[in-house]
């Protein structure tokens, strides 16, 4: 019979935490499973095509209708790293859902301004301009086409 000394049960739990941290390092980051399609999307969307198999006329895939965009605020679509605000009745604009003070995704837009959760940062929903630091340059423009009632990445 085999007698269990102590170095086989330290080495052996040694693993065992080994195991799970490597486990845990491997999922780090966003995974790629259905569980990242935003909420408002169908779990069966189709990834962004990429812009050469839209070329020939082909228009790239709506963003958004232009009814879930409210008046005087937007919505961040994560997934394509953009913010889509509407600052005047009918009128749209985009701008990246990155924040230029140190590159935190936004969260969401309010009392007319994009804000970033991670160190308070705000940008204007007419131009991106900053409105509130730590962030000192605005987001970036992005353009989009507004095509009936769907609005597009351009």
């Amino acid at each position: 019979m085999t007698e269990t000394t102590r170095r086989t049960v330290v080495f052996g739990a040694g693993g065992a935490g080994l195991a799970a941290v490597l486990t845990a390092c491997a999922s780090y980051g966003a995974p790629t499973t259905d569980a990242n399609v935003q909420a408002d999307e169908p779990a069966s969307a189709a990834p962004e095509k990429s812009a050469p198999e839209q070329k020939g006329g082909a228009k790239p895939k709506a963003l958004a209708d232009i009814s879930d965009i409210p008046e005087g605020g937007g919505k961040v679509f994560k997934n394509q790293n953009v913010v889509v605000t509407q600052p005047a009745a009918g009128e749209y604009k985009a701008f990246s859902a990155t924040c230029t003070h140190q590159g935190c995704a936004v969260a969401g837009v309010s009392n007319g301004t994009i804000n970033c959760p991670c160190h308070g940062s705000k940008f204007s929903i007419q131009d991106g301009s900053v409105a509130n630091g730590p962030a000192s340059e605005p987001l970036e423009e992005k353009q989009i086409t507004v095509d009936g009632e769907k609005i597009r990445l351009a």
